[in-house]
């Protein structure tokens, strides 16, 4: 595998041409004194001298430094089982993965995302020639009432109730020893009818009620 440098920076060994003149140099004049001219070691020209005599111009173009051998690489035909799955289908790595598990071909989800990247399948729009997303925009249709319910679920923290740790004092922390409940009773009747708010004029919020007001969910009791 030829490898092309764009981009050589002022330490880097010859270039593709510099090797290309250096060899020529060569076949005049001694190895030391063109090593010399040039700046490199003798060994470094020794290299490229006998990679051109063997392989002509491309052994002047660096070799790929990946290993020839790979033990614990995929096989080819666990690779083309992926793609096959992949195409046919359009199932994730995570699938993929199970359906190779359950024939008895142990591969991590990982090491299948990998290979669909290198394949060019990592993403749905990438499997069909036209680029299509795969995907039907589809509507959202409930069929009765209480057929789909929307849930939001937010995780409160438990409030320290010590006198050395900041809190809030208008809320009592919700759960905890028995005494809790007390708390919260009267939080409760001092939040209804005593503390003032704003949006009833600063007045206690029962005041625009003519009944009583125990808002408090039986849940944090």
């Amino acid at each position: 595998m030829i490898v092309n440098r764009p981009l050589l920076h002022w330490n880097a060994p010859p270039s593709v041409e510099g090797r290309r003149r250096l060899v020529e140099r060569c076949k005049s004049r001694p190895i030391a004194h063109v090593a010399a001219e040039m700046g490199i070691s003798r060994a470094c020209v020794s290299k490229w001298v006998n990679r051109y005599r063997r392989y002509g111009e491309l052994g002047l173009h660096d070799r790929s430094s990946a290993p020839r051998r790979r033990p614990t690489a995929t096989p080819d035909e666990v690779v083309g089982q992926i793609e096959q799955l992949r195409r046919q289908h359009m199932w994730s790595a995570a699938r993929i993965t199970f359906k190779l598990a359950a024939q008895g071909t142990r591969i991590s989800r990982r090491t299948i995302a990998r290979h669909l990247e290198q394949l060019g399948l990592s993403r749905r729009r990438f499997i069909d020639p036209d680029g299509d997303s795969n995907r039907t925009a589809q509507q959202i249709i409930a069929h009765r009432p209480g057929h789909m319910v929307h849930i939001d679920v937010k995780k409160a923290g438990r409030i320290d109730t010590t006198e050395s740790s900041p809190r809030n004092s208008s809320t009592p922390r919700a759960g905890g020893p028995s005494n809790n409940s007390d708390a919260l009773r009267v939080w409760n009747i001092h939040d209804n009818y005593h503390r003032p708010h704003g949006a009833a004029g600063d007045r206690p919020p029962a005041v625009r009620l003519p009944l009583t007001v125990t808002n408090v969910l039986s849940s944090y009791s």
